[in-house]
């Protein structure tokens, strides 16, 4: 089968038998009055695939290397995005471009074009780029909208690819949401604050799985401090001075341990008001880990890593993130905290479609 390269690196086939017997197996091109048009991606594929013959327009056979760099010409990512192309089509799924938002739509194995819905949007990305946390929520929600399955295609810098599956969710646990009768002390020392108060140290650390017993005080965080203290549940004193510590001075004080300090207890303060168990995730490299109920009597859930809504970081760091949460039987979340208090969860979970 032939076909002509064009000007925009597309490639016609005019003869409508050999058009009708690429898009009959696979779902190649798009038909029209001149042909079956293939676009860049098919065209390239079916080329390297030794499925096409390709010609210019005055007949003399293009290589595919040609065929190619034209490509690459016209679009700069093209190399990357056609890897996930090639990926997705050795597996054997029909892949469509140009499903926006998204790079591609894919339908799901034995999916007939026209007549069965896209499974996943596709949307492709260099190691190198930017992970952009605002645009991946705009795209997880219109993705959601359209009731697909989300997948990012990460291609690194040896052209493996990596999926991960993209989710909105709500966490929630069943913690019983009972709180302290009257506040206890607590005594600010440094980076974290103790609780002598024997009676406390049932309440709050077993029944309600704050901070750890050591030996016998009861050490609580600086995040966890503060939301017992703005619900009123811990009267927060210098440890050295004895003095009362208003809220604003211990949010300064706070603050200079961990410029996060804010955005980690807005997320903490979330995900305890939707009755999860809360504890510091540092030996997994998160913000937290959240247990559906007393640790006692239940593995933690979830990861959660807190940042400000308009994260942006490298893909290394999320890849990383997302191995050792699924390495320890964990669901990666992002809680994303606007300015306005709001937050809001993206999960991402490393899959082989």
């Amino acid at each position: 089968m032939t076909g002509r390269l064009q000007a925009d690196a597309t490639v016609l086939v005019a003869d409508a038998g050999e058009a009708g017997t690429v898009y009959g197996r696979g779902y190649f091109g798009t038909l029209g009055p001149g042909g079956l048009v293939l676009d860049r991606f098919e065209g390239a594929y079916l080329a390297e695939m030794g499925r096409l013959d390709v010609v210019d327009a005055r007949d003399r056979p293009v290589v595919w290397s040609e065929i190619f760099r034209r490509a690459v010409r016209l679009a700069p990512t093209f190399a990357v995005l056609y890897n996930v192309y090639r990926d997705l089509r050795q597996r054997g799924y029909v892949v469509r471009a140009g499903a926006a938002p998204a790079d591609f739509a894919v339908l799901p194995r034995g999916g007939v074009l026209h007549k069965t819905p896209a499974r996943f949007w596709v949307a492709a990305f260099s190691e190198r780029s930017k992970f952009d946390l605002a645009a991946l929520f705009g795209l997880a929600e219109r993705s959601q909208l359209a009731k697909k399955n989300l997948l990012l295609a990460v291609v690194d810098e040896e052209s493996d690819l990596t999926f991960y599956r993209v989710r909105r969710p709500t966490p929630a646990g069943a913690l019983e949401p009972t709180r302290l009768a009257a506040p206890v002390e607590g005594w600010l020392a440094h980076d974290r604050v103790s609780i002598f108060d024997a009676a406390a140290h049932e309440a709050l650390g077993r029944g309600l799985a704050f901070g750890s017993r050591i030996g016998d005080r009861l050490e609580v965080s600086l995040v966890e401090a503060g939301y017992l203290a703005e619900t009123g549940q811990l009267h927060l004193r210098d440890g050295r001075s004895r003095r009362s510590i208003p809220m604003a001075r211990f949010e300064r004080i706070a603050t200079r341990h961990d410029p996060r300090y804010r955005v980690r207890l807005t997320a903490y303060r979330f995900l305890r008001d939707r009755r999860l168990v809360v504890k510091t995730g540092f030996k997994y490299g998160a913000h937290f880990r959240a247990y559906p109920r007393n640790p006692e009597h239940a593995h933690a859930r979830y990861l959660v890593q807190a940042v400000p809504d308009d994260h942006a970081t490298a893909w290394p760091e999320i890849a990383g993130s997302v191995r050792v949460a699924q390495g320890v039987r964990k669901e990666f979340l992002l809680a994303a905290v606007a300015r306005d208090g709001a937050v809001r969860f993206l999960a991402l979970e490393r899959i082989r479609p």
